[in-house]
């Protein structure tokens, strides 16, 4: 009768405080820049070194330029933030993949793609995103700087056990709806905290049918919703796509761990804490017109009348509208487009950069338009190339950036100009999240597509 949330969670229990949390061990911790120097000074003043070194990844997303890698970091904040990580990470002896490295890009793009986050495993970052990782059957999630230096110390974290919700979506998608679609349409309709308290298993046949990019996607989203964080259970489409992986297991090593992931799964009379099933037939390809992203509406609809919103939420959303200079009613096709951003941890793996090229190709960037388009690793970059993908996107007008976490939020170079919009593939839209005073409309990357390549917001199914 156990979850496959329970069965996971339960294994790593070290010890359990009466009436309190339960000390958690930890398979893998990732470190990056932003929320790791705090960590390391705690160690140091503490004169302790990283308990499972061997456990620890770091690498540099937020700040890290997407031009120009090779030559120093023209931003000072963003320099100092990167060279303190490097310091930090050869004084106590880490694996480092810094800029340049192969290896390097976005952390929650990097580790599934490395083979390093791997089913059954308990995965923690100092970054709300970390629950991409549940794609490939993980628990994973963000914690605090505090928790990053407890997990240094003793990977072991103290945590309370959050309730479980299952969220199955049955039957097929339909033309141009992706993962990232399907997050919006959950969001919109159970909003921004309506799984508060949960972390998330998505089933049904619609997640099934999904590939593990779309998976990780779907993942990546669920701290939108208010989640602790939310997983897939493991299945062939998960061993397909971690096999030959760098750090996957290898040999008798992988027969055993396939053996071990086909146990992970609920068990057939599991009972959750919240359960929620939707049709996929009712999925369309979303946008986003407000300040949070259960602020979606169809591509092809329109914004809210002002009486169909709750009242107790008609406050936030008149701000809202008002940040956006959009008004009740206003459809969002023929909406002007400024900047288009393909990329972040949400939307920067190869098959969101085939999706964006299935548009662009026999076309061109629209004039009025400045695309960013960056890959969320360098292994992203290579497979780009190997595919002939940039040669498709350069003669439709687009360049490809370096990797970075880029224009998702202000923390580098790609900054989206105050009263701008931006169709964007990332994952939140708040107000100055991608630059002060940016107006951000999250969407998926073909929907990102048909507007880089019309100037407008336009409906990607009218392109395919």
């Amino acid at each position: 009768m156990n979850t496959l949330f329970d069965k996971i969670w339960d294994s790593h229990i070290v010890d359990r405080i009466e009436d309190g949390p339960q000390q958690i061990y930890i398979d893998r911790l990732y470190c990056h820049e932003v929320t790791s120097p705090q960590a390391f000074e705690g160690l140091r003043a503490r004169g302790i070194k990283c308990f499972r070194p061997e456990r620890i990844f770091c690498m540099p997303d937020h700040n890290t330029p997407t031009h120009d890698q090779d030559k120093p970091v023209q931003d000072p904040v963003s320099r100092k933030q990167l060279e303190t990580l490097d310091a930090n990470v050869r004084e106590f002896g880490l694996t480092y993949f810094g800029m340049m490295d192969p290896r390097n890009g976005i952390i929650h793009v990097v580790g599934p793609e490395q083979g390093l986050s791997l089913p059954g495993m308990t995965i923690v970052c100092g970054d709300s995103h970390t629950s991409t990782h549940g794609a490939v059957g993980a628990i994973a999630f963000g914690i605090g700087t505090s928790e990053v230096e407890m997990v240094m110390a003793s990977q072991c974290i103290l945590q309370s056990k959050p309730k479980s919700m299952r969220i199955k979506v049955e039957g097929k998608l339909g033309k141009g709806v992706t993962a990232k679609d399907l997050a919006l349409y959950i969001m919109k309709q159970i909003s921004t905290s309506g799984a508060t308290g949960y972390f998330v298993e998505y089933a049904g046949s619609a997640v099934r049918s999904l590939t593990m990019e779309g998976r990780l996607t779907l993942c990546n989203l669920s701290i939108e919703m208010g989640a602790r964080g939310g997983f897939v259970a493991p299945d062939e489409t998960t061993f397909a796509y971690l096999k030959g992986r760098p750090y996957s297991p290898k040999g008798d090593d992988w027969d055993k761990a396939v053996e071990y992931w086909k146990s992970l799964r609920s068990d057939d009379d599991a009972v959750f804490d919240k359960e929620i099933v939707f049709d996929a037939a009712d999925i369309k390809p979303m946008i986003t017109y407000g300040t949070n992203p259960g602020m979606g509406v169809e591509v092809s609809g329109r914004v809210p009348a002002l009486e169909s919103i709750p009242e107790q939420g008609r406050e936030s959303f008149c701000k809202s509208l008002d940040y956006m200079d959009f008004h009740p009613g206003d459809a969002m096709i023929g909406k002007k487009v400024d900047y288009v951003f393909l990329g972040a941890c949400t939307n920067g793996r190869i098959e969101d950069f085939r999706a964006f090229a299935s548009i662009a190709a026999g076309r061109h960037k629209a004039e009025n338009v400045v695309a960013w388009l960056v890959p969320g690793s360098w292994a992203v970059m290579e497979q780009i190339k190997d595919e002939g993908l940039d040669k498709v996107l350069e003669a439709a007008g687009f360049e490809i950036r370096q990797p970075g976490c880029s224009a998702c939020l202000a923390m580098n170079d790609d900054k989206v100009p105050a009263g701008k919009y931006c169709v964007s593939t990332s994952n939140r839209n708040f107000e100055g999240r991608q630059g002060q005073g940016a107006r951000t409309l999250l969407a998926s990357p073909l929907t990102a597509a048909a507007a880089a390549v019309t100037g407008c917001v336009t409906d990607p199914r009218d392109l395919l």
